[in-house]
């Protein structure tokens, strides 16, 4: 099935100035290892980075768990949750994007930053998915386009194949103009802000399963 990011359409300002000449646009990390350091990514499909103040309240979040973390980001862009959590001390990070031209950007910024901790997957998220072949990893972020439904054929994925580690964490944004999707059975919600016309939140597995 493929992903049409065309269609998201995430409200507020840009978090990104476009390049009208080059078609590119610009992530900063915030924190970490990398504070400060300006990256370029492709004007891809209008992909926007997850705000800076939203990305400094999510890791203040995770401040105890993100070290040596392995991390999933999912429909990930620009990289701006998987990147930021390398610069903070996570273990790994495999980016996960269906767009060729970002894949290739994700991996051009690993090298340019000197990491070997990243792994970039281009493909559709709901395929990778839908078999796990690797072990479960700590946290999962996901950020998909709004409007098209995929928290609701994703979520459930992650729980039946067991992504995420017992006591593992869940990030999930969403539209606040709707409801927050149905979590997996045992899912506790440890935070939740709406910033404009965006909500993000952080779920916690249950320690004792990863279950359905």
């Amino acid at each position: 099935m493929a992903q049409r990011r065309t269609a998201r359409r995430k409200p507020g300002p840009p978090s990104r100035k476009p390049d009208a000449q080059s078609g590119t646009g610009e992530l900063r990390i915030i924190g970490g290892d990398w504070r400060s350091r300006k990256l370029r990514f492709p004007d891809a499909g209008g992909v926007r980075p997850t705000p800076a103040r939203t990305r400094e309240t999510l890791f203040n979040w995770l401040n105890f768990h993100i070290a040596g973390a392995d991390c999933l980001d999912l429909f990930a862009g620009s990289g701006a949750l998987g990147l930021e959590a390398l610069s903070r001390g996570a273990g790994s990070a495999t980016l996960v994007d269906h767009t060729p031209a970002l894949a290739k950007a994700l991996r051009d910024n690993l090298r340019l930053l000197k990491s070997d901790k990243g792994d970039v997957v281009c493909q559709d998220v709901e395929a990778y998915l839908t078999h796990r072949q690797r072990p479960p990893f700590d946290i999962v972020f996901m950020d998909p386009p709004f409007r098209q439904g995929w928290l609701e054929r994703l979520l459930p994925l992650l729980a039946s194949q067991q992504w995420i580690k017992p006591g593992g964490w869940a990030y999930v944004e969403h539209e606040s103009e709707r409801a927050t999707p149905a979590m997996p059975s045992g899912w506790q919600l440890h935070r939740q802000k709406t910033a404009g016309q965006v909500t993000y939140s952080l779920f916690q597995v249950p320690s004792e399963a990863a279950g359905v």
